[in-house]
Parts: structure tokens; C-alpha cells; sequence
């Protein structure tokens, strides 16, 4: 029997196993911070020592974290490195002056500087989220208006949402809102603008070939 007549085998991927390992490992280091903030929380009886314990671990592993991402993306999502200065700012307040007001007022501040830079940005004819997703998401002057708009909108909901919950709600209800409320409805919304992003998408590929087809 030849070489040539030996059945083949099949040789397993080399590729796809890296690939979805680094899928996870990012997904690790963008979501394990603020898991470990929402595990060091509970463990704690008292909810005020608690919350200024947990934002120490979470400040620290977020500083951890955003170096070991752009290792292995060679970048940063923008929306990590906002959130980055913005704990490093009120969870620097939170430690040193040992008080878990200033950790409760990030998400409000955070979000309506995002939802503000948006709107200004707008009015003045610029189109921040073009700048900051336009490598990654082509789309018509149109559609990024009509997102940014919508991002505005959202995250102005987000720090008025954050308001009501950190300020007639206990520690634990607005942990639990920061974690599990504030994420999954950022996703959802995200998700939720698709069809604008697909009914503004710009079909450059298409118009690049047919001249010489």
C-alpha cells in the first residue's frame, strides 16, 4: 500500500481551539473585576465595610485587567477605559476617605459624561461613536445620528436609574442593580440596535467591485 492509498486522517484544528480560548480569556478580563467586586461584597456581614473592601479588590483587578487585554488585543474597548478613570477616580474616593457614597454616585456620573459627550458632540457636528466604532461598524452619517441619540438617551436612563436605586434602596439591592441590572440592559440595548446598524450599513465592498467587474 502506498502513501497516496493510506486513508487519511483527520488532523485536529489548531486554530479554532485558540481562538475561542482567547474569545474567553477577553471575556474573563473584561467581566471578572466586576464579578470578583460582586463576590468580595457578599461575603462581608456589613454591607457599608463590605462595599469599601470589594471597590479596593475591583479597582485593583480592573488596573490588573486592562493591560493584560490590550496584550493580547493589542487594544482597549473605549467603554473600558472610561470606566476604568471613572473607578479609579470614586473608588480612590471610596478607600481613602472610607466612605461607599462616592462609589455609588460612579455609575451616575460615568454615565451622564458618556451621555453628554454624545449630545455635544452631536450638536456640534461631530460623531464621537463614528470615531470610536467606525473601524469596526460602517454605517451612513443617518444612522450614526440616529445611534448616538439612542446611546445618549440610554445612558441617561442608566445614571437616573442608578439615582432612584442608591438612594432609596439598601447596599445590596443597588450591588445587585450595578451588577446584574446595569450589564445585561447595556447588552440588550446594544443588541436591540441591529436592525438601525443593518438598515444604515454602507455596502462599500459591493461598490468597490462593481466598477471592475
Amino acid at each position: 500500500m502506498t502513501e497516496n492509498d493510506r486513508p487519511t486522517q483527520a488532523t485536529p484544528s489548531t486554530e479554532a481551539p485558540p481562538e475561542a480560548g482567547r474569545a474567553g480569556l477577553k471575556l474573563l478580563l473584561e467581566l471578572g473585576p466586576l464579578i470578583l467586586f460582586f463576590v468580595l461584597y457578599k461575603r462581608h456581614e456589613d454591607p457599608r465595610e463590605g462595599l469599601i473592601q470589594a471597590t479596593k479588590w475591583f479597582l485593583m483587578a480592573l488596573l490588573i485587567s486592562l493591560p493584560l487585554v490590550w496584550r493580547l488585543e493589542r487594544k482597549v474597548p473605549w467603554m473600558a477605559i472610561v470606566t476604568a478613570i471613572f473607578v479609579g477616580v470614586f473608588g480612590g474616593l471610596t478607600i481613602a476617605l472610607d466612605n461607599d457614597l462616592f462609589i455609588k454616585l460612579k455609575p451616575t456620573v460615568a454615565s451622564l459624561f458618556i451621555a453628554g459627550a454624545l449630545m455635544a458632540g452631536l450638536l456640534r457636528g461631530k460623531l464621537f461613536l463614528r470615531t470610536l466604532l467606525g473601524a469596526t461598524l460602517r454605517m451612513d452619517d443617518e444612522g450614526w445620528k440616529i445611534l448616538t441619540l439612542r446611546y445618549s438617551g440610554f445612558f441617561f436612563l442608566v445614571a437616573i436609574g442608578n439615582e432612584i436605586v442608591w438612594r432609596n434602596f439598601s447596599n445590596d439591592v443597588w450591588v445587585n442593580y450595578k451588577v446584574w441590572g446595569i450589564l445585561p440592559l447595556t447588552m440588550v440595548f446594544m443588541m436591540s440596535q441591529v436592525g438601525l446598524m443593518r438598515r444604515h450599513e454602507l455596502q462599500t465592498d459591493k461598490v468597490e467591485k462593481e466598477p471592475g467587474s
